[in-house]
């Protein structure tokens, strides 16, 4: 089977899995979540961390960010800007969203852009070595390897519930594989 049939049947299975989980209980797990990363990530004064605003059954990473911006991070998520192309634009309290395409919403173009030192990673599946599968679109790859190519290096934190972690990850030489996962159970690192 090609690899790409298998990401999308192991994404279709995790996001599944993910979608069962009661929205009141997806609640509690993205404040475990949150409180695990608070408890674990060290993001300096000034910093800049890109989150994401949850679509459909994501994460809620706005209790992580939050947190983050208490300590001094400066907060960003990602905007598409064509179909291969992402950029990073500060979110900051009381901003106004606009529809960003995917079902997701992000400051508008007069929001200032800013570049990641650290990336939380929204994840459709991974597994114990740090292979993610993303939503198919190779955005936040991308957006990694420009970064790269400009001399910079953020750290990675996939973010996801338990239940979509897989046993094996086709990886792909493109894919870029995460360090750590953060989870409601904790943030992990794989060697």
């Amino acid at each position: 089977m090609p690899s790409s049939q298998r990401k999308a049947e192991l994404r279709a299975g995790r996001l599944a899995a993910r979608d069962a989980i009661p929205a009141a209980e997806r609640i509690e797990r993205s404040l475990a979540l949150a409180e695990h990363g608070l408890n674990r990530i060290e993001i300096g004064q000034g910093r800049v961390v890109s989150g994401f605003l949850p679509i459909r059954s994501e994460v809620d990473t706005r209790p992580l960010m939050a947190g983050l911006r208490s300590r001094g991070a400066r907060i960003c998520v990602p905007v598409i800007l064509d179909k291969e192309r992402l950029e990073f634009r500060e979110l900051v309290p009381g901003a106004e969203l606009v529809p960003c395409g995917f079902g997701t919403s992000a400051p508008g173009p007069e929001a200032q852009v800013l570049e990641p030192d650290l990336m939380l990673v929204p994840v459709a599946a991974f597994d114990a070595a740090g292979h993610r599968i993303g939503y198919g679109g190779g955005y936040y790859d991308r957006a990694i390897a420009r970064l790269r190519e400009k001399g910079q290096d953020p750290m990675l934190i996939g973010i996801a519930f338990n239940c979509q972690e897989v046993a094996s990850v086709p990886a792909e030489p493109h894919d870029i594989r995460l360090p750590a996962v953060l989870t409601e159970s904790g943030l992990r690192h794989f060697g």
